[in-house]
């Protein structure tokens, strides 16, 4: 369905046209922009847009059917961006990701929106404000959403950094990370992780390309603005600083774990050492109790009047001092 449709001209929201050709004749006429948002369009209410702004059908499919990595494709009439928010859901303490999609061409800006974590309404509110970056035209609506986007990556990168402080020290606490739920959590955590990593690892091509439009690097890219090159600079520094946050946390997650299964590792060495020295102990007793229960005739003191106390006392004091030793040696 169509969110919002309005002509920009000289950076100042008017109302056009209903019909979306008259609009866009209305805007190349008068040296201005038609910007169409659209929200988890079916294919017959996107098809009419197909049909007026010429888009290419590969676009069209990848736009349709979302599960997109970011990228930036160039086509005859339009540019093809894709971009994924990301949200932090503080209740659940999981990344969930949706998808931006935007068609850049000849006075016209469409973008499509698919899931959460989508930017466009503040950002579309944000530019309305500001008149003189709005009027540098559709490569404006293009920096200002991919600003939004890698702005809350950042945002998003400290939350799962704060989380991974507790995470830590619940595994390196004296009870918690014994807990048969920690390493389920650890594994957990590192799967958001690999969710983030998904949106903004590949994004580093497409902005790289757009902060070195006209270079030998870049290429030409159509309908951004050369001028716009600092600008997306600006955002790809910023998308390099959450991808180095994105791979210190997989790091220090991947260190976590191996902690904790050390951890684990230690204290069943330590459970096993204690069950054998147990066992050791109990194998005194036993073997002299058996030793006396063969019921043979001639056995040593088995008629002696004080032979019952003296075995007891032979019995606790190797049992006193097995425990002594292993006591020493830390098994107990």
């Amino acid at each position: 369905m169509i969110v919002d449709c309005a002509i920009y001209r000289d950076g100042h929201r008017t109302e056009g046209p209903e019909d979306l050709s008259d609009a866009l004749a209305e805007a190349r006429a008068g040296d201005a922009f038609l910007w169409i948002g659209l929200h988890e369009p079916s294919e017959k209410e996107f098809d009419h847009v197909t049909r007026e702004f010429a888009l290419h059908p590969l676009a069209v499919e990848d736009a349709l059917n979302a599960h997109q990595r970011p990228k930036l494709e160039v086509y005859d009439d339009s540019l093809f961006v894709v971009l994924k928010p990301v949200e932090y859901e503080p209740k659940s303490d999981s990344v969930s990701t949706g998808e931006v999609m935007l068609f850049l061409g000849d006075s016209f800006v469409v973008t499509v929106r698919h899931g959460v974590g989508s930017p466009l309404g503040i950002v579309r509110r944000r530019l309305e404000k500001e008149p003189e970056l709005l009027g540098k035209g559709p490569t404006a609506v293009l920096y200002a959403v991919a600003d939004a986007v890698v702005d809350h990556y950042l945002e998003v990168a400290t939350e799962l950094q704060t989380d991974l402080e507790e995470l830590e020290t619940e595994v390196f606490s004296p009870d918690g990370g014994g807990s048969r739920h920690t390493a389920s959590r650890i594994y957990t955590f590192k799967r958001q992780i690999l969710e983030f990593r998904r949106a903004t690892g590949p994004l580093t091509v497409p902005l790289t390309r757009l902060a070195s439009v006209g270079t030998s690097s870049g290429g030409a890219v159509p309908y951004v603005n050369e001028k716009a090159r600092p600008f997306f600079r600006d955002v790809s520094d910023h998308l390099a600083r959450v991808n180095e946050s994105v791979e210190g946390l997989d790091r220090l997650v991947s260190d976590i774990l191996s902690a904790h299964l050390a951890q684990m590792s230690v204290r069943q060495n330590d459970d096993m050492r204690k069950i054998s020295a147990w066992a050791a102990m109990a194998a005194i007793p036993t073997m002299i109790a058996g030793i006396y229960g063969m019921n043979f005739d001639h056995m040593p003191e088995l008629h002696w009047v004080w032979a019952y106390p003296a075995v007891i006392a032979l019995m606790g004091s190797l049992e006193v001092l097995l425990y002594r030793l292993f006591k020493r040696r830390g098994w107990l």
